[in-house]
């Protein structure tokens, strides 16, 4: 299948290397604002380079679009798409407000195109495992769980373009940065009920904030803790997640939760527990979690099913990233109900 990508910056290499190794799919197209920010794609892809968006989508050898830009941007680009009849691949968040991301899912509904949002990490080999783990209901009832990104971006990183750490296109440290890791938590964890939160800006000029801390009560009862920052000297120090339950302790840890630094489960014997621990450390990123979300799309395109990472999946994790947002700034406890998307 042909594929279009949105927006040449950084993270649209990504996704051009991710096309460029799946068999059977081809970069085709690219569009941007900027001429010259289309040349390496040109160059190395041959794709046609394109300056407006609804030129691009009248190539009907185009099946699917990869929306790239600014976070703050994605809404009409993919509403736009959606109604051209591409199927969408969407970086995240998939947009700033809720009300912009229903009409994203309504858009891809109305003229039945399919939605994946990118969330990688749920394809790391240990992410895998864990959900597994969890599925098999090995950690029986779960106690409480622990999330935390603790990673650097210096002020060059926001410096790069004026949008970064901006409220209006970029977010800070939860809307950027810990997203993925909360939807990870969303994914072991379910709905959430309750959140208190707290945040700063405190070491980086930028509007958004650079360090968060919170609290989750899950409707299941656990309760979680999430700390999050770009503050951190120097490099990454850690992202992991931790699942106390009462039949085993989990933790994915390490600067970018790649490797099990605890995996005691009730009835896990010692050969079995190596060979996950071995398996892990052989392989610790896995395939590119682009490429398994192309690759998926691809299959959900031609069997006719939901993608692994659905609009709704993107939109519960920027929810939740919004509630921390409101109740840092009202100082209060937020009391969520489930999730329905506002058509």
């Amino acid at each position: 299948m042909n594929f279009a990508i949105v927006g040449c910056g950084f993270i649209a290499k990504k996704h051009a290397r991710a096309i460029e190794d799946i068999q059977g799919a081809q970069l085709v197209a690219v569009c941007d604002k900027e001429p010259k920010a289309m040349e390496y794609y040109t160059e190395v892809y041959g794709a046609a380079p394109f300056v407006e968006l609804s030129e691009m989508l009248e190539r009907e050898e185009i099946d699917i679009v990869c929306i790239c830009t600014p976070s703050g941007l994605h809404a009409p680009l993919a509403e736009e798409a959606a109604k051209a009849g591409k199927h969408i691949i969407l970086e995240k968040p998939m947009a700033m407000n809720l009300k912009e991301t229903d009409q994203i899912i309504y858009a891809c509904k109305e003229h039945n195109v399919k939605l994946a949002v990118v969330h990688p990490n749920r394809f790391r080999p240990a992410v895998q495992e864990l959900r597994r783990i969890l599925d098999q209901g090995l950690l029986g009832k779960i106690s409480h769980v622990n999330a935390t990104v603790n990673w650097n971006r210096n002020q060059e990183y926001y410096d790069q373009a004026p949008w970064r750490g901006t409220k209006q296109y970029d977010g800070g440290v939860l809307m950027n940065q810990a997203i993925h890791t909360l939807d990870l938590l969303l994914w072991f964890m379910g709905q959430p009920e309750q959140i208190f939160s707290m945040e700063a800006t405190r070491l980086r000029e930028i509007e958004a904030e650079d360090v968060s801390t919170g609290l989750i009560r899950f409707e299941s009862g656990a309760i979680g803790v999430v700390e999050t920052s770009t503050t951190v000297y120097q490099s990454n120090f850690e992202e992991s997640i931790t699942i106390f339950g009462e039949k085993g302790t989990v933790k994915i840890g390490g600067p970018n939760a790649l490797y099990f630094e605890c995996l005691t489960v009730e009835g896990m014997s010692e050969k079995e527990t190596e060979e996950i621990l071995d398996k892990v450390k052989a392989d610790p990123w896995g395939k590119p979690g682009h490429q398994c979300i192309m690759e998926n799309m691809l299959k959900a395109i031609k069997e006719d099913l939901e993608p692994a990472v659905t609009g709704e999946d993107g939109r519960a994790a920027l929810g939740l990233v919004l509630a921390f947002y409101e109740s840092a700034a009202r100082n209060e406890p937020i009391y969520l109900k489930p999730v329905k998307v506002c058509m």
